[in-house]
């Protein structure tokens, strides 16, 4: 009996030994699976049984893998097979898919093991790329008006600053904003950056007929139509409104498209208010939506798709039916695209919240991140914008600002690896820069001739429509005449474009100072248009030119913003261009210019009052004591006794304020800086023939200020000034070669002075 129980004592303790044995493998199999190192004890690793042990047991676990991965494939392929038109299930609290809050729909089979705050936010290994190195992304926008001009900037450099990729910007435009649009991605000449204008006029009757409550008003409504407005070859675009901040690469939301399923044709975040929950106040009554809705800030619309199921008959059906119950909408397209996608929730991939973190009144965005490196995009979607009330709004206005004020100039990058197909424009301007000689001492002076300067045209609403005989006022200031601005505004009543030459911060700044003004903000008959700072010198005669070609009336009063014209300037002016007849003749009319050197004075209401502080001493000819050749041959002896105007001969350095038809000459662009710009002018204004005429009863004064800091340049640089006399007499080569003979007289006097 002893020796059966001792038998049976020993087979148990090898099976004991035995089970634990397989445990442990099974562990250290398992553990090495996980990548992590453990050290066999060295009586078992090289034995044949541990080596066969440790096979069965991997064998064993590989399968039970592929058993689980192929579990979940078959549930996923389960939630993905839905028919169109079939609707999902809503959950009790309201949210449809709230997976965003907790796991988001891009969130893998993976990522099963993380917490909801994980999944929402970020995963802990960076995914491979899904958007190939030089693939070309698509963005469109709908921008109508002045202010939209503006807020799409400031959208265009967040995408800019954090792209790799090419872009193709499509703009649906009114009138207004193609002319700034168009001008300002013209000189702004962004590498592996084309751009493309679609008529918005066109398309207004495709939604003219909804009623809309929205204030974006007809234009909110016109991403329903980009399936019609966009190239039929266009696949994929993302669609985004103008109060859009990326604080990400684009391409990161380009690679979500990969991940539509095949019945999915847009791509969208769930709404994070509570509008289409209906409780924001007693009888608030919106449109149907799916749980919460969803937001069309952002947009991934897989336009051959869309094509390919008639979406422009779908929404129009939806938005007939529904309308008809609400009569209006009151969200814009948002309200038509939440009836549609209720109708077919199949056809919707639901993008993360972190896509479109809206900045709203009554907003759950909070949700959307834990630390800063979640935010993807930034949505200002409150009437408020700004002033919008959030914990965190200081951290967003802040990563505003510094798009708003961030220097345009340093987006002219070239993308490593992607070359770009470089436009004629930019062919030349290269092939120009490379016949310069550095070794030349005014390089820097030809360089700037070539610079090309971004231009933001009616930066402020400009809304004006002229008359026949009208006159607008053309001047250029930079930041250090802002406060000019007020006095000219009080002095002439009519028509003014302005050149300002400013950083892209400087610009912000008299924005804000306009906005606070109550004689700027009041005057939409003044066309404010921004030329941003590049080089080392100021550009004024280009700076000249953009307030000139953006004038719109037949006529032109070309002057600087330190003169104060007299009151009544405008209407003499008007009254003068018909008189003489100057819509079938040649005159360039003189508005003769005083100064003062007060800061403070009382302006004369009237020629006898100037003549009379003149013979006081107040009051002095302009620039008598420091270059009276530019002004003299105005006659001031004759004009204070003339009572209609008299013609007088042109003279060197001659550099009148002239009126003159709006299709006069431009100003020589390679005078920069300080010396001979307004004398060019006025010595070709003469070799086309103008006659130069000086008014009577007509007068501007200056007023003191500051040195430039180029007049600084030009007096204590004898380089500066030898490049100036270089500069003049290519200007005469160039003028003979263009006028023939009757040039010859300006080389000549030069030569005898």
């Amino acid at each position: 009996m002893n020796l059966l129980c001792r038998g049976r004592l020993k087979l148990l303790v090898v099976s004991l030994t035995a089970v634990v044995l397989l445990t442990w493998l099974y562990l250290l199999a398992g553990n090495l699976e996980n990548g992590r190192s453990l050290l066999l004890a060295p009586c078992l690793a090289d034995t044949p049984a541990a080596q066969v042990l440790e096979r069965a047991v991997l064998e064993s676990r590989v399968r039970e893998v592929e058993e689980e991965n192929r579990r979940i494939r078959l549930q996923l392929s389960r939630l993905q097979g839905g028919t169109a038109g079939q609707q999902q299930p809503v959950p009790p609290d309201g949210n449809y898919g709230n997976q965003q809050w907790g796991a988001s729909a891009d969130t893998g089979p993976e990522d099963g093991d993380n917490t909801a705050e994980e999944k929402n936010n970020h995963t802990e290994c960076p995914r491979s790329p899904t958007v190939q190195k030089c693939e070309l992304i698509h963005v469109a926008c709908v921008c109508a008006g002045h202010n939209a001009s503006r807020d799409v900037v400031t959208l265009v450099k967040s995408v800019l600053f954090h792209r790799r990729n090419p872009l193709h910007f499509h703009f649906i435009t009114d009138t207004v904003a193609n002319q700034i649009l168009s001008a300002l991605f013209q000189s702004w000449m962004v590498p592996s950056v084309q751009v493309s204008f679609y008529d918005a006029d066109e398309l207004k009757s495709e939604v003219s007929w909804i009623p809309n409550k929205h204030y974006s008003g007809i234009y909110g409504l016109m991403k329903l139509t980009l399936t019609k407005a966009l190239p039929a070859d266009l696949s994929q675009v993302i669609v985004l409104d103008t109060d859009i901040t990326f604080a990400t690469d684009i391409a990161e939301l380009w690679g979500i498209f990969r991940k539509f399923t095949d019945k999915q044709v847009i791509g969208l975040v769930e709404n994070q208010s509570d509008w289409y929950l209906g409780n924001l106040w007693k009888n608030h009554r919106p449109w149907p939506a799916l749980g919460r809705g969803f937001n069309t800030g952002v947009i991934l619309l897989y336009l051959e798709r869309l094509r390919r199921m008639g979406w422009e008959q779908m929404w129009r059906l939806t938005a007939e039916r529904e309308l008809m119950s609400m009569l209006s909408t009151s969200l814009a397209d948002q309200d038509i695209f939440n009836a549609f996608i209720k109708q077919n929730p199949v056809l919707v991939h639901q993008l993360p919240c972190f896509w479109n973190v809206q900045l709203s009144d009554h907003t759950r965005s909070e949700q959307c991140y834990t630390e800063v490196s979640d935010l993807k995009v930034i949505h200002w979607n409150s009437p408020k914008k700004l002033r919008v009330k959030n914990k965190h709004v200081e951290f967003f206005r802040n990563l505003y600002l510094t798009f708003l004020e961030y220097d345009g100039n340093l987006l002219r990058r070239e993308l490593f690896g992607c070359p770009s197909q470089a436009n004629p424009e930019s062919v030349q301007l290269q092939a120009a820069l490379e016949e310069l000689d550095e070794d030349d001492q005014c390089y820097d002076f030809r360089r700037e001739r070539l610079t090309v300067h971004r231009v933001h045209l009616y930066f402020l609403q400009y809304e004006y429509t002229p008359t026949e005989d009208d006159v607008t006022l053309v001047a250029q200031l930079s930041m250090d005449r802002l406060q000019m601005l007020e006095a000219i505004c009080k002095h002439w009543e009519g028509p003014i474009s302005l050149a300002l030459y400013m950083s892209d911060a400087e610009a912000q700044q008299f924005l804000r100072y306009a906005q606070a003004s109550e004689v700027l903000k009041n005057r939409k008959n003044v066309g404010y248009h921004i030329v941003y700072k590049e080089g080392q010198f100021y550009p004024v005669n280009l700076v000249r030119n953009v307030a000139l070609k953006n004038a719109n009336t037949p006529y032109v009063f070309l002057t600087d913003v330190d003169f104060l014209p007299v009151y009544g300037l405008y209407d003499y002016l008007r009254r003068t261009v018909v008189q003489l007849d100057m819509s079938h003749t040649k005159k360039a009319l003189v508005v003769p210019a005083f100064e003062t050197l007060r800061y403070r004075l009382s302006f004369p209401k009237s020629k006898a009052e100037l003549l009379s502080m003149l013979d006081m001493g107040t009051l002095y000819t302009f620039r008598y004591h420091v270059w009276p050749k530019g002004h003299a041959p105005t006659n001031y002896a004759k004009w204070r006794t003339a009572t209609t105007p008299y013609t007088v001969e042109w003279e060197p350095d001659f550099e009148p304020y002239v009126v003159v038809r709006r299709d006069c000459p431009e100003y020589d662009q390679r005078f920069v800086g300080f010396g001979w710009n307004k004398v060019s002018h006025v010595l070709e204004l003469d070799a086309q023939e103008f006659d130069l005429m000086v008014l009577p009863n007509a007068f501007m004064i200056h007023m003191p200020h500051a040195p430039s800091f180029d007049i600084s340049k030009f007096r204590s640089s004898s380089g500066y000034r030898n490049c100036l006399n270089t500069l003049k007499d290519e200007f005469h080569q160039d003028l003979s070669r263009k006028y023939g003979s009757a040039a010859l007289k300006y080389l000549t006097a030069q030569r005898t002075i």
